[in-house]
């Protein structure tokens, strides 16, 4: 009888786990050309795919007007702007690929994939063509 509440116990605290093992959520989004915390990212689903708003533009951002966009969100505030969408789930849990993230610095779109490396560590890549010639940065769940 015991055993079976320890069983129990244990997989309510695994699957609660698990279910705390996503990437949806908020992001801290740190540049890595200068380490500096630029923006809150928030990441929904959507339609069962991936995406991201920036939340909030921080302090020491000195970017906040898209600029260098094209389109409709050329010149238009950041803070609001979805800047990643349509990542779809790879067969392997809390993996995402073949969507589209922005970089507001040079308005230039990439294609893009993520991983939850570890339940508050979200691995960000934006590449051309091939993962192998992109950009990385790891953005920290804001707690």
């Amino acid at each position: 009888m015991i055993k079976l509440h320890v069983s129990t116990i244990l997989l309510f605290l695994f699957s609660f786990s698990l279910q705390a093992q996503s990437v949806i959520g908020v992001w801290k989004n740190v540049d890595d050309e200068d380490g500096e915390v630029k923006s809150h990212i928030e990441i929904y689903e959507e339609d069962g795919m991936i995406h991201g708003r920036v939340l909030k533009i921080l302090d020491n951002a000195s970017l906040r007007i898209c600029t260098e966009c094209k389109g409709d969100r050329k010149d238009k505030d950041i803070e609001g702007m979805i800047i990643l969408w349509d990542m779809k789930p790879e067969k392997k849990k809390n993996k995402y690929k073949g969507g589209q993230i922005l970089d507001p610095k040079n308005g230039k779109t990439y294609s893009c994939k993520i991983q939850l490396q570890s339940p508050d560590v979200l691995k960000v890549r934006g590449y051309i063509k091939a993962p192998l010639f992109g950009r990385t940065q790891k953005w920290f769940r804001v707690k």
